[in-house]
């Protein structure tokens, strides 16, 4: 629970209070410690409860509210207060925060501006590193070309992140054509994304987990449509509030990406904290490479969320890791190696690499990478192989040799 943030809420309206209650319960960040129907009771529930933020619709009676917020900032200045209301004009707003209110949202409210808002209080509570932390770490895979094994690292990775209890991930397949991702999960989906994000507006947490398929390593999947002229459906704004709705039920995010870096995978990219760029060490992939850094390089910000990730290690390679460098003009962020026997296993059997194979070569490397993501492990920034990470796996690329 420590990465929990308790609520409070208080409003005369029934039928408003429950909208915002079922808003907030299907939010793993979020706890509700307690609700009221009445002003004049709100201090003393939040004095029984002590919770981190106190949520005041104030539409009812707006002095009663007014003078709540006022009452609140000098009996439980530890509380932040949170102000939800149908007026937005500046006058209510100054009102609201001169009364010691530090966030004030515009009814009908949109999830993306409450997760926003909480992401702020819990940085102005805990710091912006812990504050950070209890968001949605997003990471969008894309590929320098077909075949390089995009889908198997964005599946494995979501799977190694869901491993861990305290995660709860959800992999969106943007190959609108041709993505396969449910297939490397032996998963028979009910719902795609075409069905979530035309139905956006009436869905809440509790349904949108319903529309999702849960594999039984724990990861959630929204794969993507069946007909292929259902690709139009989705477009990049449905596929925004789509983002918005996972982010603020899931722990991590994951895209993966299609080839085409259309409108919807640049949706994503945009979202992502980071996107991880799968290689290979030939030609065509370091020419792709250097092409897509060009672009990304027009689009602020971008080029800083980008992460190399070199895949199958070991695999002939006839270009070396710093030649690849040096052609790029940056380091690699992680290498996965080469296991083709097992990958085949796994991609056959739909089963990740973490339930066929736990104790494999490359199993490890996922963890490593997951570790890695989330800031845990140190990188490896010497391409001569100094840490413990590039001895492991120059040991698996020379076993790969022929004596």
């Amino acid at each position: 629970m420590s990465n929990v943030l308790r609520l409070a809420i208080v409003d005369p309206d029934d039928t408003s209070r429950e909208e915002i209650k079922t808003m907030l319960l299907g939010m793993d960040t979020i706890w509700l410690e307690a609700e009221c129907s009445r002003y004049e009771f709100f201090s003393d529930v939040i004095d029984q409860t002590n919770p981190d933020i106190g949520i005041i619709v104030m539409d009812k009676e707006v002095d009663k509210a007014l003078g709540l917020v006022e009452q609140l900032n000098r009996k439980a200045p530890e509380c932040s207060v949170l102000i939800i209301s149908k007026a937005g004009d500046g006058d209510t707003i100054l009102q609201a925060m001169r009364a010691g209110a530090v966030e004030f949202l515009t009814q009908p409210i949109q999830i993306q501006d409450v997760v926003n808002a909480l992401n702020r209080v819990s940085e102005q509570k805990y710091g912006r590193e812990q504050g950070r932390s209890r968001g949605c770490t997003a990471i969008a895979v894309a590929g320098a070309t077909g075949g390089v094994g995009t889908t198997s690292v964005a599946v494995n990775l979501g799977c190694t992140f869901a491993a861990d209890p305290n995660n709860s991930v959800v992999l969106i397949d943007l190959d609108m054509s041709l993505g396969d991702a449910d297939v490397f999960l032996d998963a028979i989906p009910e719902y795609t994304l075409v069905d979530v994000a035309q139905n956006i507006a009436r869905l809440d947490f509790a349904l949108l987990k319903k529309s999702l398929t849960k594999h039984a390593s724990g990861l959630y999947l929204l794969p993507r449509p069946v007909q292929l002229q259902d690709s139009e459906l989705v477009t990049p704004d449905g596929l925004h509030r789509v983002i918005g709705l996972l982010k603020a039920t899931f722990s991590h995010l994951i895209f993966d990406l299609s080839k085409g870096f259309n409108q919807t995978d640049m949706e994503a990219i945009k979202a992502a904290n980071h996107v991880m760029l799968v290689t290979q060490l030939d030609l065509p992939c370091l020419r792709n490479v250097v092409r897509l850094m060009m672009s990304f390089r027009e689009i602020e910000g971008l080029e800083d969320k980008v992460r190399i990730v070199v895949n199958r290690v070991g695999l002939d390679n006839h270009i070396s890791l710093k030649k690849a460098q040096e052609t790029i003009g940056r380091e690699v962020f992680w290498q996965l190696p080469n296991d083709y026997h097992v990958m085949v296993e796994v991609r056959n059997n739909g089963v990740p690499l973490i339930d066929q194979a736990p104790k494999a070569g490359i199993t490890q490397s996922f963890r490593m990478l997951c570790d890695a993501i989330s800031g845990n492990a140190p990188i490896d920034a010497d391409p001569g192989g100094s840490s413990s990470v590039s001895r492991w796996l120059q040991f698996l690329g020379k076993k790969k040799q022929p004596s």
